[in-house]
C-alpha cells in the first residue's frame, strides 16, 4: 500500500498538495495550455492559527475550492494575466464614437493608473475592500477631490464589468455605492438670489475692464444656457425674426488645444430657447462690436463665432470661468458684504431658480433647460427656501 503524505500535524494531504520544509503549504495545478501553476498559503485549513511572524491569506485549502469554483464557471484561473492598467486601456480601446471630453477623461485616468501602484495589480488580485481603501486613500492621502475620484471610479466600474463579463474575475471589485465609501466634499454650486444677481451685473456693467463681457453675462442669467453651449454660438444660431436661440452643438477645446464641434450634452440638449427683448439687445450689442476678423475661424464647419480671442479663434468655457473668477475677486476687494461665487454654471442655476418660482410649467423648463429627466430640473436646480415657501402658501390662500 503506498504510504500518504502527510503534514507536519499528520494530516493527509491531498494530491498536488505539499508542505515545503519551512512549513509553508502549496498546491500545483496545471492551467488551459499545460503549464504548472501554484497557490501558496501558510496555512492549509481555514481553522489553521497563523505561524507567527508571516503575513496573514487565504488558507490553501480556500485558494483551492475559489480556483475549482473558478475553472467550473469558466473563470480564467489568472484573470487573464491583466493589471488594472491594462484592463483600463483594453476596455477604453472598445469605446467607439464617444465624445472627444469623454475620450480625454479616459486618458487622463490612464496616466494617472501608471503612476500609482495600483494600476500594476493583477485584476483577479483585486478585492472589494482594496477597491474602497484605494479610494479612500485617493481623498485622504492624495488630496482628490470628490468629483475627480468619481470619474476615476466611474471609468474603472464599466472596466472591471468588462472584465467580469469576459469570465476574467469573478466579481466585480467596484460594484458599491461610492457615497459609501468618501465623502462628498463637492462644493454646492448654489443659484444666488435676485438682488445678487443685480447687483453682479451692475458692478460688471460699470466695471471699464469686464464690461465688455457684460452682455454675454447678462445672456448666460437669462437664458440657462450651457457655457459650452454659449460659447458654440454663430450669428447663424440667433434668430431675431422668431426671437429665439437654437442650440444644437457645443464648442469643446482639448487640453491639446484642438477646438471642436460637439453634440449638446444629451439629445434633449437640442433645442430652441425663447428670447426676451433684453436678451435679444444684448445679442444685438455683441454682434455691433464684433470686430470681424481678417480671417474667419471655421471649427468643423461652423463660423461666425461671437466672441474671439486676441488670436482671432473662438472664446471657449475656460476664458469666461477666468473672467467670473477675477470679477468675483475684484467686487470681494472692493465691497464688505462679500458675493457668493458666481460661475456660468451658477448663472445657469439661477435662472432655472428664477423660472421654477415664477411658476413657470416644470416639462416648459426642463425643454429650456435641455435636461433628459425632469428630475434633474425640479431637484438638482431649483433652489428654493422657507421664504419661497410662504409666498407660494399665500399665493395660494388667494385663489
Amino acid at each position: 500500500m503506498t504510504n500518504k503524505r502527510k503534514d507536519n500535524k499528520g494530516r493527509v494531504l491531498r494530491n498536488g498538495e505539499y508542505q515545503q520544509t519551512n512549513g509553508r503549504y502549496r498546491y500545483k495545478y496545471y492551467d488551459g495550455t499545460g503549464r504548472a501553476k501554484y497557490l501558496y498559503s501558510w496555512r492549509l485549513d481555514k481553522n489553521d492559527r497563523y505561524p507567527e511572524g508571516r503575513a496573514k491569506g487565504r488558507s490553501l485549502r480556500e485558494l483551492e475550492a475559489d480556483l475549482q469554483a473558478d475553472l467550473f464557471e469558466g473563470v480564467s484561473s489568472d484573470g487573464g494575466s491583466l493589471t488594472v492598467l491594462e484592463l483600463l486601456k483594453r476596455y477604453v480601446a472598445t469605446k467607439i464614437g464617444v465624445r472627444e471630453s469623454t475620450r480625454n477623461g479616459y486618458f487622463t485616468t490612464i496616466r494617472y493608473m501608471e503612476k500609482d501602484p495600483f494600476g500594476h495589480r493583477r485584476i483577479d488580485t483585486v478585492k472589494t475592500s482594496d477597491a474602497k481603501l484605494w479610494l479612500i486613500t485617493l481623498q485622504q492621502k492624495y488630496g482628490k477631490g470628490y468629483s475627480t475620484i468619481h470619474t476615476m471610479r466611474g471609468i474603472l466600474r464599466p472596466a472591471f464589468r468588462m472584465a467580469y463579463d469576459d469570465d476574467l474575475i469573478r466579481r466585480n471589485p467596484f460594484d458599491f455605492e461610492l457615497s459609501t465609501v468618501v465623502v462628498n466634499d463637492s462644493v454646492t454650486r448654489e443659484a444666488i438670489t435676485a438682488g445678487e444677481e443685480r447687483k453682479y451685473l451692475e458692478f460688471v456693467k460699470q466695471d471699464k475692464h469686464f464690461g465688455k463681457y457684460y452682455e454675454g453675462i447678462f445672456i448666460l442669467f437669462n437664458t440657462g444656457l450651457r457655457i459650452s453651449e454659449f460659447v458654440g454660438l454663430t450669428t447663424k444660431n440667433i434668430d431675431f425674426k422668431h426671437h429665439k436661440i437654437i442650440v444644437d452643438h457645443q464648442l469643446i477645446r482639448t487640453s491639446q488645444m484642438k477646438y471642436m464641434i460637439e453634440k449638446t450634452k444629451t439629445e434633449s440638449g437640442v433645442r430652441e430657447v425663447p428670447m426676451s427683448a433684453e436678451v435679444e439687445e444684448a445679442f444685438m450689442r455683441i454682434m455691433a462690436k464684433r470686430v470681424k476678423p481678417k480671417a474667419e475661424p471655421v471649427i468643423d464647419g461652423h463660423s461666425g463665432f461671437l466672441y474671439l480671442d486676441k488670436n482671432g479663434m473662438p472664446m471657449v468655457a475656460l476664458h469666461w470661468e477666468k473672467y467670473f473668477q477675477r470679477i468675483l475677486e475684484k467686487y470681494n476687494s472692493i465691497y464688505k458684504l462679500q458675493m457668493p461665487k458666481v460661475t456660468p454654471h451658477v448663472c445657469r442655476h439661477t435662472f432655472c431658480s428664477k423660472m421654477a418660482k415664477s411658476g413657470m410649467n416644470p416639462k416648459s423648463l426642463q425643454y429650456i433647460m435641455g435636461h433628459s429627466d425632469i428630475g434633474v430640473t425640479l431637484n438638482t436646480y431649483t433652489h428654493v427656501k422657507f421664504e419661497d415657501a410662504e409666498a407660494e402658501m399665500k399665493r395660494v390662500a388667494t385663489l
